[in-house]
């Protein structure tokens, strides 16, 4: 006996699974039907699928003679399944779901390149096998509502955690990031192509996760507190379900290695605690929260001064606000503990460490 993703399957159906995930044979004449997305769409390094913007579950065998060690990216940038090692002879099957969607990273940025585009990577890539099909209807959306420490960055060195959070989650959960670097509160509401282009594609049991605080600089608190407000009941007036999410800190420490209160935890000009505020709207919204704040500034205080550059963009552009890619996936990684632990997405859907 055999287990495919944690189900058991009689070596027939193993078999008959394998032949899926292979090249598929080529069409008869008389079969008038599109051929399936498959190994024939992909060279040894990246796949190209030429789909319509929506959800796609991509199924994929990897392993081969010699031992293997592949990660898959895709779109701009996002990280969907890390580094899976398999030893020689053997394969392993895994499987995800993608959004594709355009603009394909920033809201507001350039459109990117039709379809779906994957990147194969690794030590020792060794990818046997891939199947593309358009996801269920009861497929759950993670939308992100965010700036640029959540947003899909274009570019190296910079990642957000949103762009490294797909690769903790399993296929039936598709990860929608409309985050958008330099938005406040203010000028997401107002964006047509953020907020006004967001809510009208949640469904009922979407999730919506709510971080927008770095860039409230002169949001007022009244203000701030009512944006967030206005947020809460746009997602829950399309049936969805609204998260929010307190910032990630800034590495800015005080001289006993503590980190500095005013601009670490985000207290703006006006004397707003971005932070407060967000875990007060929760509370009398009755709103699910991720106490990002708390939980980047206990780890980033425990690995001290130095310990915590990796974390960030220091070494490369003296940069204590964005992080690399190493600080978004571990920030990602703290995200998917507590969509995890407050029984946000079924258990099913989250990939362990």
């Amino acid at each position: 006996m055999r287990r495919f993703n944690g189900v058991r399957a009689t070596a027939l159906a193993a078999a008959v699974l394998a032949a899926c995930l292979t090249a598929a044979p080529t069409a008869q004449a008389h079969d008038r039907r599109p051929p399936p997305l498959g190994i024939g769409d992909c060279t040894a390094t990246a796949c190209h699928f030429d789909v319509p913007p929506g959800d796609y579950d991509v199924t994929v065998r990897l392993g081969g003679d010699t031992a293997s060690g592949t990660s898959i990216g895709g779109e701009t940038r996002r990280s969907l399944l890390p580094e899976t090692q398999v030893a020689a002879g053997r394969h392993l099957t895994r499987a995800f779901t993608v959004n594709v969607r355009t603009p394909e990273g920033e809201p507001t940025g350039p459109d990117g390149t039709p379809g779906l585009d994957l990147t194969i990577g690794g030590p020792a890539p060794a990818l046997a096998g891939i199947r593309v099909t358009p996801s269920a209807r009861h497929t759950r959306q993670l939308f992100l509502v965010g700036d640029s420490t959540v947003c899909d960055q274009p570019a190296d060195p910079y990642s957000g955690w949103g762009q490294q959070l797909p690769q903790y989650l399993r296929k039936g959960v598709a990860v929608a990031n409309y985050a958008d670097s330099g938005e406040s509160t203010v000028t997401y509401l107002q964006n047509p192509q953020l907020w006004g282009t967001v809510q009208p594609l949640i469904r009922p049991g979407d999730l919506v996760l709510i971080q927008l605080a770095h860039n409230d600089k002169t949001t007022d608190e009244v203000t701030y507190r009512t944006n967030l407000e206005t947020l809460v009941a746009g997602v829950r007036a399309k049936g969805g379900r609204p998260v929010l999410v307190t910032p990630i800190v800034r590495r800015w420490f005080n001289a006993d290695g503590t980190l500095n209160n005013d601009i670490a935890l985000l207290v703006n000009g006006l004397g707003v605690n971005h932070p407060e505020v967000i875990r007060s709207v929760a509370a009398a919204e009755d709103v699910p929260l991720i106490d990002l704040t708390a939980k980047t500034k206990a780890l980033v205080e425990s690995l001290g001064v130095e310990g915590s550059k990796a974390l960030y963009l220091y070494n490369e552009k003296k940069d204590n606000t964005h992080t690399s890619a190493y600080g978004a996936t571990v920030y990602a990684g703290l995200v998917r503990d507590e969509l995890l632990a407050q029984h946000l997405v079924p258990p099913g859907t989250v990939r362990a460490r």
